[in-house]
């Protein structure tokens, strides 16, 4: 800190800011960045696996998440230090690309980390460590394809692409519903997928919540589920063959765009003015009637008199829905802007309608069923819209006994639909229980050897580092963990059965194929090569600079 002065000799202070700043230089750096990401991995840890324990999180606002879904849990914390800050992208990079296995990968990097510290401890050199880990990595990436299996499934034959969703829901609050919810998953996904193409909407699959009922009322709707009621009560509430001209343009009188007024003086032209009015709703309402729609969905709102006549027309009508529900009732119903083709020439499909003007019968949708359902005594009502003439958009419907629950199972079937797609693009599968990390242990282990350099400890320390997700999948089952770790490791190379995992069910086999624990090949090889490139980029920094707290 230092006086100045200025031209008018004021004085002033002038503060060296650098001199406020702290920093941490080489090996200290270094056990400091580690000492972060182990801390974020150590509170996920105890979340791994099918007896995987759950985080309660409040958000400043008093909202209240309960869920084991790593993803989520580093999403919701308030998290500081730019280490941290660096396994919570870790997690959404895998939740990103995957969606599934957002916990495993970050249990990995924080037991890497440990690893690390003790090569450091031992005077290997960062950047040695770093290099022995990448090749660990693509050793174990090698070994995984190796012991993959393919999955042979269709339309007809759902069965293993059902088994793998059970497995990711098993480690959830939902896991006592799990067969039904993998159905679930797997036929919205079904429904929506492009076989020869390898390739799955998910923005197709509208996944809605409704507080009441249990979990097993959960449904698949092939079709829209929209949380909204007709805008009449004397509306009626199931109309068949529903012809839907679905709107973005109000149902009130055009405005002009400048600013204006009206100077209004007499009865007679207030009542011409309302007259005109009149006149403008009508002509809008018989537009509609005209061209044979049944049912009017409207992104906006209109006001009593147009509700009334509408409601004298004959026309039910359902107003202020969302615009992504629209696209999605407009694909469903075969009306959407994309849905465009030629038939012997003409049109067929139609579109999301902007003006009354463009309404035509042939940009009508149609859908078998549309009723309104209304819940318990709450006098809730939701409009379903089914038996579509395009079923390529569906909508999973939960019901649950409070908001958390249902929040939780949304979460869930998030990780359902996206092993599911996964299996669709890539059909590989290894078994779980921490059988493919033991046996990737075992192979990069067996591979260090053959290194002369000093990365072999690195290598070797990756090897150690693959033994944590079985580790922790042991302690949380409430199993000896190490015990049960050298039991099975020993078992899967004297027998030569790289399927051998954690017995966490307590079934009474090691044996995941027995058990029917599969996980996704591309799901488990990206938690390796994710965890293994933010392990390398931390050891990378060997200086902190970072201004001091006041």
């Amino acid at each position: 800190m230092a006086l100045a002065f200025d031209e008018f000799g004021r004085p002033f202070i002038i503060i060296r800011e650098q001199g406020q700043k702290t920093r941490l230089r080489g090996l200290e750096a270094h056990k400091a960045n580690i000492s972060a990401g182990k801390a974020v991995a150590r509170i996920l840890r105890t979340s791994l696996g099918p007896k995987g324990m759950d985080k309660m999180l409040q958000g400043p606002d008093g909202d209240v998440t309960i869920t084991n879904d790593g993803a989520t849990i580093l999403e919701q914390m308030d998290v500081d230090n730019q280490i941290a800050k660096l396994m919570v992208e870790l997690s959404r990079s895998q939740d990103y690309e995957i969606g599934d296995g957002t916990t495993g990968v970050v249990v990995l990097a924080g037991s890497l980390l440990e690893q690390a510290e003790r090569q450091l401890e031992r005077g290997l050199h960062p950047i040695r460590i770093a290099e022995g880990y990448e090749m660990a990595s693509r050793i174990a990436v090698e070994h995984l394809e190796r012991i993959a299996q393919k999955f042979e499934f269709g339309e007809s034959n759902i069965e293993p692409l059902v088994q793998t969703c059970m497995t990711t829901l098993s480690s959830k609050i939902v896991n006592r519903c799990k067969r039904d919810l993998a159905e679930i998953a797997v036929r919205a996904v079904l429904a929506v997928a492009h076989l020869e193409r390898k390739d799955v909407n998910l923005d197709l699959i509208k996944v809605e919540g409704k507080v009441g009922g249990k979990l097993e009322d959960t449904e698949l709707i092939y079709g829209i589920l929209v949380d909204k009621d007709m805008s009449h009560p004397q509306m009626p509430k199931r109309i068949e063959d529903a012809k839907i001209a679905i709107l973005t343009c109000p149902f009130e009188p055009p405005k002009p765009k400048t600013k204006h007024k009206v100077d209004i003086d007499t009865v007679e032209k207030f009542q011409t003015l309302r007259q005109q009015e009149q006149k403008y709703f009508d002509e809008m309402v018989q537009k509609c009637k005209d061209i044979g729609a049944t049912l009017v969905i409207c992104q906006w709102g209109f006001d009593d008199e147009a509700n009334h006549l509408l409601m004298h027309r004959n026309l039910p009508a359902v107003r202020w829905v969302g615009g992504v529900e629209l696209e999605l009732i407009a694909i469903a119903t075969d009306s959407s802007s994309f849905l465009i083709g030629l038939t012997n020439g003409a049109f067929v499909g139609g579109r999301i309608v902007p003006r009354f003007q463009e309404l035509t019968p042939e940009k009508l949708g149609k859908a078998g069923l549309v009723r309104e359902k209304s819940f318990g005594t709450t006098k809730d009502r939701m409009l379903y819209i089914e038996h579509c003439a395009n079923s390529k958009a569906v909508t999973i419907f939960i019901r649950g006994g409070n908001k958390m629950v249902i929040e939780e199972t949304k979460r869930s079937i998030h990780d359902a639909l996206c092993v599911a797609r996964n299996l669709i693009r890539n059909n590989s599968i290894v078994y779980g229980g921490g059988s493919a990390e033991i046996s990737c242990s075992i192979a990069v282990e067996a591979a260090a050897d053959r290194y002369p350099g000093v990365e072999q400890y690195a290598i070797r320390a990756f090897a150690d580092a693959l033994d944590a997700i079985p580790m922790a999948l042991a302690e949380n089952s409430g199993l000896q963990p190490i015990e049960t770790l050298s039991a099975v490791k020993s078992q899967q190379i004297k027998e030569n059965n790289h399927y051998c995992g954690i017995d966490c069910n307590d079934v009474g086999t090691n044996d995941m194929r027995e058990q029917n624990v599969f996980e996704t090949l591309i799901g488990k090889q990206q938690q390796i090569l994710l965890a293994t490139q933010v392990v390398k980029m931390i050891l990378k920094i060997d200086d902190v600079i970072s201004p001091s707290e006041y």
